[in-house]
């Protein structure tokens, strides 16, 4: 029988996600720490994307806050609850940050589209960058200024993902390109639905890629010197998404016809560049800081 570690760390690999390859270069505590995170995301990600019933869904996060509840009061039944019991002891996570994931999920059973960026903002910011404020904890931080780094990184990450899966979202009724910017370049769901590219749809697609780009710039404008190492799962995180962007773009923003994604050892490859250049960084600052 798995450990509610093992059950996580499974559930984390099994996903494919760019996530893991920026955990493997972290100490032990925290890496067993936010995989425990990320399983908690996925499970109620999957309450989402897997019941096809609206009511037996929000019964299944109803669930989920409830047992959110019995985290906190050390009480867990979930092995992702129960891995998570010695991460918000030892790393102070509040209770209202996993409510609020969970209030992101709910969104997309109210929501089949959204009218505006004002409220897809509300739904990135409840189930990305709230996953960012979660991670800064874990990380450990010295200046305040990180929580704003981690929540444009966590919109970031959920605009990039947006666009790389606006087709298959669209398969499933949902759509997250804000619908006053599809009126603005002459685009219809049914366009989407049926593939059909144009110029105008290049035009809103690298409108939308613009927008997550602007996000990365900004929260690495944000991002202070003294906890650029301590942030670097991060960092490794945006270099993947950023690479993905950039394929997304030279791929002639063709994510109607397929999902583009980058394999999995282009991915290792990044973060391992990427973590091996946030070292040097890291030596080199505290060499300027000893003198």
């Amino acid at each position: 029988m798995m450990s509610p570690d093992e059950y996580c760390q499974n559930k984390t690999a099994k996903s494919g996600s760019s996530f893991y390859y920026s955990f493997m270069f972290l100490p032990q505590e925290q890496r067993t720490a936010i995989t425990a995170v990320y399983a908690f995301c996925r499970e109620v990600d999957d309450v989402v994307d897997e019941c096809t019933d609206i009511n037996i869904a929000r019964t299944k996060l109803a669930w989920w806050r409830e047992e959110i509840d019995k985290l906190f009061s050390g009480e867990p039944r979930h092995p992702v609850t129960q891995a998570l019991v010695k991460v918000i002891q030892r790393f102070s996570i509040p209770q209202e940050y996993f409510l609020e994931v969970i209030d992101g999920m709910e969104m997309d059973l109210d929501y089949d589209s959204y009218p505006s960026f004002k409220e897809l903002s509300l739904y990135c910011h409840r189930v990305a960058s709230i996953v960012g404020l979660i991670s800064v904890e874990i990380f450990g931080y010295q200046n305040r200024k990180t929580m704003k780094y981690a929540h444009d990184l966590g919109m970031a990450f959920q605009l990039t993902n947006i666009l790389r899966d606006v087709h298959e979202d669209a398969e499933r009724g949902r759509l997250y390109i804000p619908l006053d910017e599809l009126e603005k370049f002459h685009i219809t769901l049914d366009d989407i639905v049926h593939r059909r590219m144009s110029e105008n749809m290049k035009a809103l697609f690298a409108f939308q890629a613009d927008r997550a780009m602007k996000y990365y710039r900004n929260a690495f404008a944000q991002l202070p010197d003294e906890d650029r190492y301590s942030q670097r799962s991060g960092v490794i995180m945006a270099a993947i998404y950023e690479a993905l962007l950039e394929e997304i773009k030279m791929d002639g923003y063709a994510v109607l016809t397929h999902r583009v994604k980058l394999t999995p050892i282009r991915k290792l490859w990044i973060a391992w560049k990427t973590s091996r250049k946030e070292t040097r960084l890291y030596k080199k600052l505290a060499r300027v800081n000893a003198t």
